[in-house]
C-alpha cells in the first residue's frame, strides 16, 4: 500500500504575489559581520512586506563599500553605480526622466559627506523624492580606515591616532536644508530601521536615513565611537515607531497623549510613540535642538527625527506631465521650427 503524498505547503508571497526571494541580489562580498549587510537584509524585507513590485525600483549608489550595497538586493530592479559622491545629480536625472521610479540612493559617510557633500547639500532642498540611506561607519573602509567627515571628535584609529575635528551630523545639516524626513538607526536595530524604511517607501520627498553601520575591520574597536559596542551603549531612542501600511487595517490604539498618529502619502499610518523624551518629530526647532543635545551628551538620537508630511516634492513642483518624459515621443519633447521662430521673432 503507497503512502499518500504530502500536499506541498503553499508558497509565502506578499500583497503582489512576489515570494521574498525575489527581493534578494548577489552574494555580498563585504567583510563578515559588516554592518552594510544587515541594512540590505532590513530593505530587502521593508520592499517585500510593502509590496513594491522590484521591477520599478530605480536604485543608486556611488563609490565605497555602502556603494556596493545595492547589487545585494532586488536583483531584478534597475541600478546604477555612478561616480564617486555624485549618486544625486544621477538620481535626480533619472527620477525626472521616469516619475513612476520609486528610487532608493546608497551611499557612505565619505560619499556623502566629503566628496559629495555638495551635491548633497542641494538634493537635500530640492525634496526630491528618493530614499537616501547613508551608510555611516566613520571611516573609509576601502582606504584603510581613515576617519570620514562624520568620525567623532576624540574617536581614536586602531593605531591610537586621535581625531582632532568636529563631526558633520548629516541629519541636522539635512534638516536644516529643508528634507522632509529625517531618521538615524543603528544597523542592528532589526524592528527600528525596518519601520523606518517602511515609512520612507510610503513618504513622498527626500527621505534621509543616517544608519550607524560599524566597520569591523577599521572601526569596531575600543576608543571608535561608531563601534557595535559604543552604538549599544550611547544609543538614545527618541520615539518608538509603528507603520501600518495603506493595505491593511488602518484602525489603531493608542492612550490619549502617548503617541502621534502621522498621514502618510500614500495614506498610510506612521504611530510615533514617546518614549522618555517629548520628541515632536514635526517641529523643525525641535527636531534640532534633539540632536544637538544628545551629541552633547556623546550619544546619538535614532528613530524618526523630523517628518514633514504634507510637503511638495520637486517633481510636482516642477509640473512636470503625468506620463513618464523618458517615453514622450520626439513630437512633444521638440519643437518644430515654426515655434523656434516665433520665439526668436518675439525677442528681436
Amino acid at each position: 500500500m503507497s503512502t499518500p503524498a504530502v500536499p506541498t505547503p503553499p508558497k509565502k508571497v506578499n500583497r503582489i504575489n512576489l515570494e521574498s526571494t525575489v527581493y534578494r541580489g548577489a552574494k555580498t562580498t563585504l567583510c563578515a559581520g559588516c554592518g552594510h549587510n544587515a541594512i540590505s537584509e532590513r530593505i530587502i524585507d521593508a520592499f517585500y512586506e510593502m509590496g513594491v513590485d522590484p521591477t520599478r525600483v530605480l536604485k543608486l549608489s556611488g563609490i565605497g563599500c555602502s556603494s556596493k550595497s545595492p547589487a545585494y538586493f532586488m536583483g531584478t530592479a534597475h541600478g546604477f553605480n555612478s561616480v564617486h559622491g555624485r549618486m544625486p545629480s544621477v538620481a535626480t536625472g533619472a527620477l525626472m526622466a521616469n516619475k513612476t521610479m520609486l528610487g532608493i540612493g546608497v551611499s557612505g559617510d565619505g560619499d556623502t559627506g566629503a566628496i559629495g557633500v555638495g551635491q548633497f547639500v542641494h538634493l537635500m532642498r530640492r525634496n526630491l523624492p528618493l530614499i537616501y540611506i547613508v551608510e555611516d561607519n566613520g571611516c573609509y573602509g576601502l582606504t584603510k580606515g581613515q576617519f570620514s567627515p562624520t568620525a567623532d571628535l576624540g574617536s581614536t584609529l586602531k593605531n591610537g591616532v586621535v581625531n582632532d575635528l568636529p563631526p558633520i551630523d548629516l541629519c541636522a545639516l539635512g534638516i536644516e536644508l529643508g528634507a522632509t524626513f529625517v531618521a538615524r538607526s543603528f544597523s542592528g536595530d532589526k524592528k527600528q530601521l525596518l519601520s523606518i524604511l517602511k515609512a520612507a517607501i510610503a513618504h513622498k520627498g527626500t527621505c534621509l536615513i543616517d544608519v550607524i553601520s560599524p566597520c569591523v575591520t577599521f572601526n569596531d574597536h575600543e576608543g571608535s565611537t561608531k563601534s557595535y559596542a559604543y552604538a549599544k551603549d550611547h544609543d538614545e531612542v527618541v520615539n518608538e515607531i509603528s507603520f501600518v501600511p495603506f493595505f491593511e487595517d488602518i484602525s489603531v490604539e493608542y492612550e490619549e497623549g502617548s503617541a502621534t498618529p502621522v498621514k502618510m502619502h500614500d495614506g498610510s499610518t506612521l504611530i510615533l510613540r514617546k518614549l522618555e523624551s517629548s520628541h515632536n518629530p514635526t517641529d523643525k526647532l525641535e527636531a534640532r535642538r534633539t540632536l544637538h543635545e544628545t551629541m552633547r551628551r556623546g550619544e546619538f538620537a535614532t528613530g524618526i527625527i523630523y517628518i514633514e508630511p504634507d510637503s511638495t516634492d520637486f517633481l510636482t513642483l516642477l509640473n512636470t506631465v503625468d506620463e513618464p518624459l523618458a517615453t514622450l515621443p520626439e513630437s512633444r519633447t521638440r519643437p518644430p521650427k515654426s515655434v523656434l521662430d516665433e520665439v526668436m521673432e518675439k525677442h528681436r
